[in-house]
């Protein structure tokens, strides 16, 4: 029987495309860029992080009648709560979002104050 997700209810203040630090578990200290992002349950995505191995059926297709099987490292999906913004000195920080005087929201790291790069510009 599968498991039910529960439907996480609250905002999260990371988005695709940003370097995170994870705060605890078996990757703790390490940094990583978050690939993809979950809001409906509350997780994320952070390439090279959270690896499982996976043991893969080898599943023909007419593309490739004879495809390897085997055991697979992928990248699983974290509770976003475990992880960090980082800083522009590296280290975890919050998020906050200040208006400009232009009338323009962005966000500022916690520590320190510096606006965060958006990403994907």
């Amino acid at each position: 029987m599968r498991k039910k997700t529960i439907p996480f209810e609250g905002k999260l203040q990371v988005k695709s495309g940003d370097n995170v630090i994870v705060l605890v578990g078996k990757d703790r200290g390490k940094t990583g860029k978050i690939l993809k992002v979950y809001p409906k349950t509350g997780k994320v995505l952070v390439e090279g992080l959270n690896v499982v191995t996976k043991h893969e059926k080898a599943q023909p297709t007419q593309e490739d009648p004879n495809p390897k099987g085997g055991r697979v490292a992928k990248s699983v999906p974290m509770l976003a709560s475990k992880v960090a913004l980082v800083n522009a000195e590296g280290k975890p920080t919050r998020v906050k979002t200040e208006v400009g005087k232009d009338g323009v929201k962005t966000r500022v790291a916690a520590k320190g104050g510096k606006p965060i790069a958006e990403p994907g510009k």
